[in-house]
């Protein structure tokens, strides 16, 4: 069974749906179901008690868990000196908190599983150092170092972490961001085009299948940068 966190909406539910056609067993979290025509955990990412909840559901099931796919995340482009606390907080506590408890907490299932792939997601933002998406950037550039360190961690266990930094993708996340400005970002990408979700879906494909091994600490930036 994948664990898929942010599974209501965006990223997450499309590669939930897509894992799911492919005959894979999902276990969707997320605060809200959001209509979603699969099965669906209320959970908190950014709360660790959330988290053990759904632990404690997973033991009882006695499911057997084989990747996680961190796709939970909130976004706010606005500048760091107009930004309220709660949403700096927010941010960090969704985006980055949420992926490392969700790590820290799942990973003993990949673990007494003998391998396993952790899936994290970060932005090409980082590496562009966008205007406006300071704190955004700042809390997924955190996911990429977590991810990097913790794939050291955790590879004597046969477990992969790899992160995804997609550039604009047609999701949720972009409703707001003016055509200028996601054609700027556009210019930066070494492939400048806007890529579909069907793009991300087939870069975890590949970080779930056991074949791809070899990759492992990565930061896949979808587009290049």
């Amino acid at each position: 069974m994948i664990i898929i966190t942010g599974a209501s909406k965006g990223l997450g539910k499309a590669i939930a749906k897509n894992l799911i056609q492919k005959d894979k067993k999902v276990l969707g979290l997320s605060r809200t179901n959001n209509n979603a025509d699969f099965d669906i955990l209320k959970c908190d990412i950014s709360n660790y008690e959330s988290i053990k909840e759904v632990c404690k559901y997973i033991k009882n099931k006695k499911f057997s868990i084989e990747a996680i796919i961190n796709a939970a995340g909130i976004a706010s482009m606005n500048l760091a000196l107009t930004t309220s606390k709660k949403s700096t907080e927010q941010i960090i506590n969704t985006n980055l908190l949420g992926t490392i408890y969700s790590c820290q907490l799942f990973t003993p299932f990949l673990i007494r599983r003998g391998s396993g792939s952790i899936i994290n997601f970060s932005t090409i933002a980082v590496k562009l150092a966008l205007k406006g998406e300071s704190i955004y950037s700042a809390s997924k550039s955190g996911i990429e170092t977590f991810s990097r360190c913790f794939a050291r961690e955790v590879s004597d266990f046969k477990i992969r972490v790899n992160c995804i930094a997609p550039g604009p993708i047609k999701t949720d996340l972009l409703r707001g961001i003016s055509d200028d400005k996601i054609a700027n970002i556009l210019k930066q990408q070494v492939t400048q085009k806007q890529f579909e979700i069907s793009d991300v879906c087939n870069i975890v494909e590949v970080l779930l299948d056991e074949k791809s091994e070899s990759i492992n600490g990565q930061i896949i930036r979808i587009g290049g940068a």
